[in-house]
């Protein structure tokens, strides 16, 4: 008996092993609402352009109806035999209509049928991205707002450098997750042209209407090149290439509320419904799902790899490894997902430690660059020199244990006999804050602005 799926060229069925190894049904299911949708599409097109009948067409469009509220039900049984998507779904519309549902590969093949499919997906997965990252954004935006007065230290090196506020602090993952959704954005752009019509790879002798199939399935119109259209996986690396990106700046992110959460930092709290404890210890309170979100990384940023490991040495045009794009991608896809909705979850829920990030932000000699600012403003000091006096005042304070603005001005001017009483106005963390009111500062009322813009450009 001949191979139903290879037809009279073959005149056995696959051994088991080739079965196993070639089957893609299992992960490739995901595909059913798509490829159903270009089935639709491309059936319609047949019979607007005389290829089939519109008897034959109507009989399909039921059948396909029929299999979607199945699939739909759980009721639709999957076949392994039957190796794909595809062909799963044609054999149960053979059961359902007879003869015509032969008709409806008529000028495809599985090739430009899976790159169609594929596409569809991957910018459903872009479109559900974009929404997730705005939450969170959002989530971002509010605690801005709540605590735009709230200081704490800036760091740099992990070392306590000048003080910031909360409010500043969550707004730069706001700019780090806009990039994420502008590569998302410009991905979903590259990605919306419709490869079906290609066929196997040199496109098809029948009068298909290619641009009709594009604007039915919401493409910008058809691949324009036959042979690029059915083994092309651009879009695939580059939403992993910027789900990659994105899920680095959650990992950077969830390092922070992990540091946080510690007792010797203590500047955020995670509620109960974000932490867990421990089977021996009862004092611990973990924040184990920031640090699922920091490991996320590593499986998305593992599928890019793959995939490019995959395609780099491919001749043009299809090739049964393309097959191994999908299993990867799918894993990275829900990882990113998830991490993003357990991120926005805890940024939701987080309650930031305020007297103890004050603390931290009034140690450490936070406010040593504002000492030789004013030295700068004050003295006419070049600022080297200025820089040079300051860390001198910030040894003597070393000494003496104590914070600058805790130090007298005699201990300051045998240092620098010109400074001032004036030079407290500069040393409290408050004013030093305040006082950083150029663009994309950290001061209060910029912080407040900066909220009001997002705000506003969240609100589409």
């Amino acid at each position: 008996m001949t191979n139903r799926m290879w037809g009279g060229r073959f005149s056995a069925g696959p051994d088991e092993i080739m079965t196993e190894i070639n089957a893609s049904i299992d992960f490739d299911k995901r595909f059913a609402a798509q490829d159903i949708a270009g089935s639709l599409a491309h059936c319609d097109m047949l019979a607007a352009t005389g290829i089939i009948t519109d008897a034959d067409a109507a009989e399909i469009r039921q059948g396909l109806s029929t299999i979607q509220t199945e699939i739909d039900r759980g009721t639709f049984t999957f076949s392994r035999a039957l190796e794909d998507i595809h062909m799963n779904i044609e054999a149960r519309l053979a059961e359902l209509i007879g003869p015509a549902a032969g008709r409806l590969h008529t000028a495809r093949s599985r090739n430009d049928q899976v790159a169609t499919d594929f596409r569809l997906y991957v910018r459903d997965v872009l479109d559900t991205f974009d929404a997730q990252v705005k939450d969170l954004q959002l989530a971002l935006v509010g605690k801005a707002e709540a605590h735009a007065d709230t200081i704490m230290p800036g760091f740099t090196h992990l070392q306590s450098a000048q003080p910031v506020t909360f409010g500043h602090h969550c707004l730069a993952y706001v700019e780090m997750f806009a990039r994420d959704r502008a590569r998302l954005a410009d991905a979903r752009g590259r990605l919306n042209q419709s490869p079906l019509g290609a066929a196997a790879l040199a496109g098809t002798s029948f009068p298909i209407d290619r641009e009709m199939t594009a604007k039915a399935l919401g493409f910008d119109g058809p691949a324009r090149n036959s042979l690029d259209a059915v083994s092309d996986r651009d879009f695939v690396l580059e939403t992993l290439a910027a789900a990659s990106i994105c899920a680095t700046h959650l990992s950077r992110l969830a390092e922070e509320l992990v540091i946080w959460c510690t007792a010797q930092f203590g500047f955020v709290r995670l509620s109960d419904k974000f932490s867990t404890g421990s089977s021996i210890m009862p004092q611990k309170r973990n924040p184990d799902a920031a640090e699922l979100v920091r490991a996320k990384v590593g499986r998305i940023l593992g599928a890019l790899n793959a995939l490019i490991v995959v395609m780099k040495g491919l001749p043009l045009t299809y090739s049964k490894d393309m097959q191994e794009d999908k299993e990867p991608a799918f894993d990275a896809f829900d990882s990113l997902s998830l991490a993003l909705a357990a991120m926005t979850g805890m940024v939701s829920d987080l309650e930031p430690q305020k007297e103890t990030m004050h603390a931290a932000a009034s140690s450490g000699f936070a406010t040593a660059t504002d000492l030789a600012d004013w030295l700068v403003r004050a003295l006419g000091l070049p600022f080297r020199e200025a820089h040079h006096i300051t860390g001198s005042i910030v040894a003597l304070a070393e000494e003496n244990a104590c914070a600058l603005d805790q130090l007298s001005l005699a201990q300051m001017q045998s240092v620098h006999a010109s400074i001032s009483d004036d030079v407290f106005s500069v040393l409290s963390v408050e004013n030093s804050v305040a006082s950083r009111t150029c663009f994309g500062g950290t001061a209060p009322d910029n912080v407040r602005a900066q909220v009001k813009f997002w705000q506003n450009a969240l609100r589409d």
